[in-house]
């Protein structure tokens, strides 16, 4: 079982793999342990991770990156509007009202949804990560932002699934971070809770979180975030001072040519880095446009007095996180600061001054999130025996449930109204089930939404759940049990709803039994109440009945006769509609899609791995045949063999630039046939001489011990050292005749001597001889041994044997010697003398 930990960030993505020793970030193909999550698309094929990096520059307008800002959101969310502007790449409303990308592929104009593209992302993390493992990687935990939606997070799992993965858990990047710090601790306090505070300010967003540790336990207090103030920010003011100021400078747009955008956003990044570091830095690019070197020049005072309205946004996700955790600055033990925006030092120092102590830096900075993941998957693997930590995980946003109820006096389906309750509050734990008691006649509808969408700028409608049909007796209301449930991924859900009517009994009682339920609502439902809600009990989440809707049969004890009413359970069918969500069909054929990319991507990678083995093969026989082959081939072949090389290059760079993987090797095996005589000439060159060696060692090493007359040899028949001494003579008499042909014949000659059956003879030479020749002495005839005359009968036998008995006692104890002589009677049994 694969245990494997995501970090998809909005720049880039890490792979961290739990193994025996702990955990591991692994290496991509350029050994580097970060991977741009880029995707571009060419012609023939896609570019992911680092190919996809390499390639941006020349395809600006088909290389999609920063898919994160994009999954889950509609195209009119005016945070999705700002963030398309900066984009080099097209992305237009879908008729579904999301964003779908354009992009040029495979000569044709495509559209795929932000789901398909990080997919894509995944698919190359996880090949990342299977390399690194040499086994299939399924299994994982991703690790995504806090204020992730309930819809981002489904399209988080769906990606997960078009890559062929199965994420165990989406886990919260702070509390991923927060986990990888704690669970190494070995002096947190068993009583007092020790508060540390997480700032996390990554590519794009900055996330806060306030966990509590005791002793094997960690505990999320309260969460803060700003989902658009990151890194990004910083290089988008650099970009915009530098825009306006080669607009006057030397009369240029920037904005208007992808390429140079592109280039002067990554000229401002680097910018960025370096003023973390020194006061001052230049900013030089070659060619920006319209042929002209730009530069530049920036103070970091400057810079931070342009960053001052993203700087100023820094508190607020601080001063909200300390007050959900009704925490003040003075209970915060330390501050962790993560992240890869987190190293600009305008930002250290307001987190300073807020905090009233240096923000430390003990985790890395990039890294943590994985780690944190990978440490998850190995708690919920059966593979890994993890150090006992507890993880408890607080949900950030409120959730309700709404429908229509009715009163039940009333007759009229007018006067139904829309009722809501808050099920899920801010900071309930993770995962989590409430059950909740209906009482309908027929088929309603559950909305799940959020309790206060202002917060997160989005629609407040999560899904809909429609609960039936399912029959009522008499046509009176009936009583149904409705689970929702808050998973470990972040996602609400209508779980199942169970119709429970009660049954007549014949069995005669002698006492009426104890209410099963507390809530009012058991039988029926009071006026004015249409449901009742209450914390699902864990036999629930078990798939055991809740205490109050066991049938009394299983309520009473023995002494105490069986109610006359029992509880029938029946499973009401629960359809789900998801707004915005992807179809189960729809990701299926998602699925396909990216297969059939996966396997065109694989086919022109063969194709030029055969296309680079023809290049290879024409340069290095060419070299070769005017070095080390110049003695083994004839001036005609020569000739040949250069003109065809020839001929093969010119066609390489023509007709053959762009040629299927079947052409470039049958191209390859026309040059193998001229090629590989002299290649084999050569090679038996070289060879023939130490395998001779060995052979001419074998049979004067045989012939010499058959015909020596060392002690050692004696035993052995002298008509079998005939033979060795015969076959020996043979193999030289072959070799001799074999090496005077060879030596008459020139390098360019076919050999007729051949390394090859020089070893066949060597080896059988070797398997007539060697039995022979190591054939163990005889052992030598043991002195016959007097046999023992059977012990006297006692009555006969006044003295007793010692010799006897002391046989007789080695062998009750076990330790008589192999061969040893023992006293037995007739009956065969050891005995010793009375």
């Amino acid at each position: 079982m694969s245990v494997v930990g995501f970090d998809f960030g909005n720049e880039s993505g890490i792979v961290a793999v739990a193994r025996q020793r702990g955990i591991d970030v692994v290496l991509n193909d350029e050994s580097k342990r970060e991977t741009p999550a880029i995707v571009c698309f060419g012609d023939k094929q896609r570019f992911i991770g680092t190919a996809g990096a390499a390639t941006t520059m020349m395809n600006p307008k088909n290389s999609i990156s920063q898919i994160k800002r994009l999954i889950g959101r509609q195209f009119n969310d005016p945070e999705l509007q700002r963030d398309i502007k900066a984009l080099p790449f097209s992305v237009t409303e879908g008729p579904d009202g999301y964003p779908l990308i354009n992009v040029r592929y495979l000569g044709e104009s495509r559209a795929f949804t932000p789901t398909q593209v990080l997919g894509m992302v995944f698919s190359d993390l996880k090949v990342i990560a299977e390399k690194n493992l040499n086994t299939a990687v399924v299994d994982c935990c991703i690790g995504i932002p806090v204020y992730f939606t309930d819809l981002q997070r489904r399209a988080v799992l769906d990606a997960a699934t078009i890559a062929g993965l199965h994420p165990l858990r989406l886990f919260h990047e702070t509390t991923a971070t927060a986990l990888a710090y704690g669970i190494y601790k070995t002096d947190l306090p068993e009583n007092d809770q020790l508060n540390v505070a997480f700032v996390d300010i990554g590519h794009a967003s900055m996330q806060v979180c306030i966990a509590g540790y005791k002793k094997g336990q960690l505990k999320v207090l309260a969460h803060g975030f700003d989902r658009s103030l990151g890194g990004r920010d910083f290089d988008e003011a650099l970009f915009q001072h530098f825009v306006g100021k080669f607009r006057e400078e030397y009369k240029i747009d920037v904005p208007s040519n992808a390429r140079a955008c592109l280039r002067l956003r990554t000229a401002c990044e680097k910018l960025k880095k370096m003023l973390s570091a020194n006061p001052e830095a230049p900013l030089n690019i070659e060619c920006l446009m319209e042929e002209k070197d730009v530069r530049g020049f920036i103070k970091r005072e400057e810079f931070e007095q342009i960053s001052i309205p993203i700087l100023e946004r820094v508190k607020r996700p601080l001063e909200k996180a300390l007050f959900e955790a009704g925490l003040t600055v003075e209970n915060i033990h330390s501050v962790e600061v993560v992240g890869s925006g987190s190293r600009v030092p305008a930002i250290m120092k307001i987190l300073t001054e807020f905090f009233g102590k240096e923000p430390r830096r003990t985790m890395n900075a990039s890294e943590c999130v994985a780690r944190g993941c990978a440490l998850q998957c190995a708690i919920l693997s059966p593979t890994f025996k993890v150090r006992e930590f507890q993880v408890h995980e607080s949900f950030p946003m409120p959730i309700a449930l709404s429908w229509k109820g009715s009163s039940p006096d009333s007759d009229s389906a007018a006067a139904d109204h829309q009722q809501n309750t808050l099920v899920f509050p801010k900071g309930n734990p993770l995962p989590s089930v409430k059950a909740l008691t209906f009482f309908r006649q027929g088929t309603f509808t559950i909305d799940v939404q959020y309790a206060d969408a202002a917060e997160l700028q989005v629609p407040a409608k999560i899904s809909t759940y429609t609960i039936g049909p399912f029959q009522s007796k008499n046509g009176e209301r009936s009583k149904l049990k409705v689970k929702a449930r808050l998973n470990l991924h972040g996602i609400v859900s209508i779980d199942s709803a169970t119709l429970l009517e009660e049954e007549e009994s014949d069995v005669p009682v002698s006492k009426e039994p104890a209410k099963l339920e507390t809530d009012a609502s058991q039988d029926a439902a009071p006026a004015g109440v249409d449901v009742n809600m209450q914390d699902a009990k864990d036999g629930v989440e078990n798939g055991a009945p809740e205490s109050g809707e066991k049938p009394v049969e299983m309520e009473t004890d023995a002494k105490v006769e069986a109610p006359k009413r029992k509880v029938k359970k029946t499973n009401v069918p629960v359809s789900e509609l998801v707004y915005g969500g992807m179809l189960p069909l729809d990701v299926q054929k998602a699925t396909e899609k990216e297969f059939e990319m996966a396997l065109q991507d694989r086919v022109m990678e063969e194709t030029k791995d055969k296309k680079n083995a023809v290049e290879a093969y024409v340069y290095d026989m060419r070299n070769k045949l005017n070095d080390k082959y110049h003695g083994f081939v004839t001036e005609q072949e020569k000739e040949e063999l250069i003109s065809k090389l020839q001929t093969v290059e010119d066609w390489l760079y023509e007709d053959g630039e762009d040629e299927t993987k079947g052409v470039y090797v049958a191209k390859l095996e026309e040059l193998k046939k001229q090629g590989d005589p002299i290649e084999e000439r050569y090679k038996e060159s070289t060879e023939r001489g130490p395998v001779i060696d060995q052979l001419t060692y074998c049979f004067n090493s045989f012939k010499e011990a058959a015909m020596s007359n060392d002690p050692k040899f004696e035993h052995i028949d002298l008509a079998e050292k005939e033979k060795v001494i015969k076959e020996c003579v043979e193999a030289e008499a072959w070799l001799r005749e074999k090496q005077q042909q060879q030596d008459s014949l020139p390098k360019y000659a076919n050999p007729v001597l051949l390394s090859a059956d020089v070893k066949r003879k060597a080896d059988a030479l070797d398997r007539f001889c060697r039995p022979v020749m190591t054939k163990p002495k005889p052992a030598a005839p043991k002195p016959p041994t007097p046999a023992e005359s059977p012990s006297p009968p006692p009555q006969s036998t006044p003295e007793p044997q010692t010799n006897g008995a002391e046989v007789d006692e080695s062998a009750a104890e076990g330790e008589f010697a192999e061969g040893e002589p023992m006293d037995t009677d007739k009956s065969g049994t050891a005995h010793s003398p009375a």
